[in-house]
């Protein structure tokens, strides 16, 4: 992903990149938006394992297809590695990944999840440090000196965490919940999952012309009531309402998702593009990893807080009946804490510099000092 978006900045001229990344981001929604759909098909009728053995004939494709069409956009260079910072990055981010990750899952006073994200903090930050010394640092951190690529980032990052969370807890909802397969669970997904990829390229061509502040806004203002649609669960709430809900949430991502990923990049200089797209990535599954791990805990200790409440109210409820309950509750204070960032993700919008007639100008001047 970092190696495309770099080709995208070496290719196409400034005010051509909201079209180019809306287009490409019809690839980049549109797959990972009908797995859900696909792999509860293949776990509710073949078997779990065909989820990783049907991978192998689509990388022997995407190799073949490497092999013919892909050329060098830019001229090679003689770079050296820095090995350190190579190892540095992999055990600091692989262990916060880590820890994150199985922090819903043991809880965030497990050992194994406190010993992991000491170890990966102390690690990047050492990671940090070296590339701020460094010449010719493996990931250059002066993008965050830019205004507008640090407010996009820190964006992204609450972008991320809504979108990946809600991913996870939705099918959650309808498979504990209500007893839904995750068949139909992944079927609930699509229709929003199909319109965000499709609105992609159209969003790409309103980002040349408005630039992103407007698409951000109009975007968020369709995911914040989506958010806080679902803060009241109930045992009666209907497939299809859930579905129109989650049509919502896919249009206001799809003004999002990729003019953020433009907006941040663009504002970069040439030289570092590249190491802009490699933070973008970074961040991305950083804030999946932390929103995911995050929203799964107050879920699961809100379920718990809520079991015991039902239980010491109504003795005679049967646990099939306290889990049910526990857990739809439980789904809903998550997803008022999803509506939180959100909110906070539009106030941050708010403080972005219009944008509009941006591209143009930084063309001009690219081509002025050219």
């Amino acid at each position: 992903t970092p190696l495309m978006m770099s080709v995208i900045l070496i290719v196409f001229p400034i005010e051509k990149r909201g079209s180019v990344m809306g287009l490409i981001g019809f690839a980049i929604i549109f797959a990972p938006a009908i797995a859900p759909t696909l792999a509860g098909f293949i776990i509710e009728y073949v078997s779990w394992r065909w989820l990783f053995i049907g991978l192998a004939p689509l990388v022997f494709i995407v190799i073949l297809l490497a092999l013919k069409y892909l050329v060098n956009v830019s001229q090679a260079a003689k770079a050296k590695l820095d090995i350190i910072s190579v190892i540095l990055s992999t055990i600091g981010f692989g262990f916060i990944l880590y820890g994150f990750s199985n922090a819903g899952s043991k809880g965030w006073a497990s050992p194994v999840v406190l010993l992991s994200l000491i170890i990966g903090v102390m690690f990047t930050t050492w990671f940090c440090m070296r590339q701020m010394k460094s010449k010719d640092p493996l990931l250059n951190l002066d993008v965050f000196k830019n205004k507008i690529f640090t407010l996009t980032s820190l964006i992204n990052i609450l972008v991320t965490m809504m979108m990946y969370a809600d991913m996870i807890l939705l099918p959650l909802y309808l498979q504990s919940s209500r007893g839904y397969s995750a068949f139909q669970a992944g079927l609930l997904l699509l229709p929003g999952a199909v319109i965000n990829a499709f609105l992609s390229p159209v969003t790409g061509r309103l980002y040349d012309k408005f630039g992103a502040k407007p698409l951000f806004i109009i975007g968020l203002l369709f995911v914040i009531p989506s958010m806080w649609a679902v803060t009241d669960l109930t045992a009666s709430t209907s497939y299809s309402y859930l579905m129109i809900r989650t049509v919502f949430l896919r249009v206001g991502l799809s003004f999002i998702t990729m003019p953020l990923n433009t907006a941040g990049l663009n504002a970069l200089p040439k030289e570092l593009g590249t190491h802009g797209s490699a933070v973008n990535n970074t961040v991305r599954q950083i804030a999946g990893a932390i929103g995911t791990a995050v929203v799964i805990t107050i879920y699961t200790s809100q379920a718990l807080k809520h079991a015991a409440d039902i239980k010491s109210q109504n003795e005679l409820v049967s646990p099939d009946q306290v889990a049910s309950l526990s857990t739809m509750l439980g789904s809903s204070d998550a997803y008022y804490f999803m509506m939180i960032l959100a909110v906070l993700a539009l106030v941050m919008t708010l403080f972005m510099p219009p944008s509009k007639g941006i591209a143009k100008k930084e063309s001009a001047k690219a081509a002025s000092v050219e």
